[in-house]
Formats: structure tokens, sequence, C-alpha cells
């Protein structure tokens, strides 16, 4: 939250000071690169808060690797990677989730995140299964969505405290966060 206020900040004040000659760049640019910058310190949160809470995985949760990446067929890692092997994983597992939500706008990391652990069709639904109360109330518009997303924290029809804590920790870290487009005409 404090980035995204230091950088909001810091465009006020571009915006607010006469265009300067002597700027290398237009601040239209410069305010580009800090919303950038805002939207890439938030998904470093968010890969945080996925390690904090996946754990690393070893032997025992094979095919299950690094931090939850489950192995691919076409995959040959060992339970024994890298720590920045795990960690390039995990960004792209991550990247690959959020793409899949990109019609959500700045909800679609909050749902990356959130399938990352439970999966994508659990929301998008597939086959049999039904959208997710979370997805549909998404698309009609209602952002009240706090228990519908809190409510993925069960593990064979049981509440799992842990579960719990882990929606809460992602909720309020990532729900809301607004990366604020803006343009500056020059004048």
């Amino acid at each position: 939250m404090r980035g995204v206020l230091v950088c909001f900040i810091l465009f006020l004040l571009l915006v607010s000071t006469p265009r300067n000659p002597i700027l290398p760049e237009p601040p239209t640019v410069i305010a580009e690169v800090l919303m950038d910058s805002v939207a890439t310190a938030l998904f470093d949160e968010a890969v945080e808060c996925i390690k904090q809470h996946e754990g690393w995985h070893g032997s025992k949760q094979f095919p299950y690797v690094g931090y939850g990446h489950k192995l691919l067929p076409r995959e040959s890692f060992t339970a024994e990677i890298s720590v920045e092997i795990a960690d390039s994983l995990l960004r792209a597992d991550l990247l690959q989730k959020c793409s899949t939500f990109r019609a959500f706008g700045k909800d679609s990391l909050i749902l990356g995140v959130l399938a990352y652990n439970v999966g994508e069709y659990r929301l998008l639904g597939l086959g049999s299964m039904p959208k997710s109360n979370l997805i549909r109330k998404l698309e009609n518009g209602d952002r009240d969505i706090y228990e519908e997303y809190i409510s993925f924290r069960r593990y064979r029809g049981k509440v799992i405290p842990s579960i719990e804590n882990r929606r809460k920790a992602e909720y309020e870290l990532l729900f809301d966060k607004t990366f604020l487009t803006m343009k500056y005409d020059g004048n």
C-alpha cells in the first residue's frame, strides 16, 4: 500500500510541475514507468505470499517441486531443484494463471494467486463443474467478493485454518489494488 501511495504522490508531483524542457523524457513515459514498477512490486509481493504459504515441496510431495510447481509431462526436474529455478517456475506459473484471468482486469492477479493453489477450473468451471460464485459475481460487476474468496478454504469439505489464513492474507494483500492509468497531455 505504501508503494502505491508513493508512486501516486510522485505522479501528482510530475503532473503539477510545469513542463520542463530539461527533463530527458516526457512525464507520460515517467508515469508509465512508475506504474509498471508498482505492478512489478505487487506481483513480487504476490510471489512472496505464495512462497510463504506454499512452503518448499521436497521429495515427499513429488510431482510437486519448489513452491508448488506441478511437473508437466515434458519436464524432468527432480525435487532437488535450486531456489532460483523454483522461483522462476513460480513466477512463470503465476503469470500463466494471471493471463487466464486477464479479462478481469485489476482482479487478474488475485484470481491468478487463488488459481495457483486451487486451479483455474475450480474458478472457471469445466464440464459438470460450474463456474464459482466468485467468478459469477465479478462477471456481474459485483466486487463484494470477500466471502466468496475466503470460501476457498476447505480441503475434503472441512475448513482448514491454515488455508483460511492464507486466503485472508492474499485478499488483504491483493484485493482492490488499482494501477492508475493516467495520461499527461503536456499542458
